[in-house]
């Protein structure tokens, strides 16, 4: 079993503190895209799996992240609380679950996180394909039954932290967390900001 870490604590205090504030639950992931070079876009965090240190964020299947992934699922995030000055680097193993996931505790993540956005949100997943030119005749509005299951399109997100970079700047404070193997025990040291 798991266990929470003490940056996952901090984070949660971080997200309680800049709750008013409503970019507060975005955060900047980078991944690296086919020929190399840098991929970063802005999500929306989703939760923690459960009692556990991963990350949840979702995404549509047929955009470029989800090719950059599967070629490489490295990557990290970066979040920045802007009432508490705090910044969040988090690197670890990226993993999506698609609509074609076979194993039914995966699947089950990825409905709780499908029924978990709102309606307006589940249909940016039935339109039309992300970066492809827009149709001069737009198609008909897309309309989602509540109580369907997830669209094809949609893809639940997790981030494994391996790495967090911790940074407190009214502290004047920072530590590194590592988790070196797969046991999920955890260091932290503290290092010059």
């Amino acid at each position: 079993m798991e266990r929470v870490t003490h940056w996952r604590h901090l984070l949660a205090n971080s997200l309680v503190a800049n709750a008013h504030v409503k970019h507060s639950s975005y955060f900047q992931l980078a991944t690296v895209r086919k020929d190399g070079g840098p991929a970063n876009r802005t999500v929306v965090f989703r939760g923690f799996v459960d009692e556990t240190n991963t990350l949840q964020f979702t995404t549509d299947g047929r955009s470029n992240k989800i090719e950059e992934i599967h070629n490489n699922p490295r990557g990290e995030i970066c979040w920045y609380f802007t009432e508490t000055w705090e910044q969040f680097r988090i690197h670890g193993r990226l993993d999506i679950i698609s609509s074609s996931e076979a194993e039914m505790s995966r699947k089950s993540l990825r409905d709780k996180a499908w029924f978990g956005l709102s309606v307006r949100s589940r249909l940016q997943f039935l339109g039309p394909a992300p970066r492809l030119p827009t149709l001069a005749n737009s198609p008909e509005e897309s309309k989602v039954n509540p109580s369907e299951g997830p669209a094809d399109a949609f893809c639940l997100v997790l981030l494994h932290p391996r790495e967090v970079d911790y940074l407190h700047l009214k502290k004047n404070q920072r530590i590194i967390y590592s988790c070196t193997s797969d046991d999920e025990n955890w260091s932290q040291l503290e290092v010059n900001p």
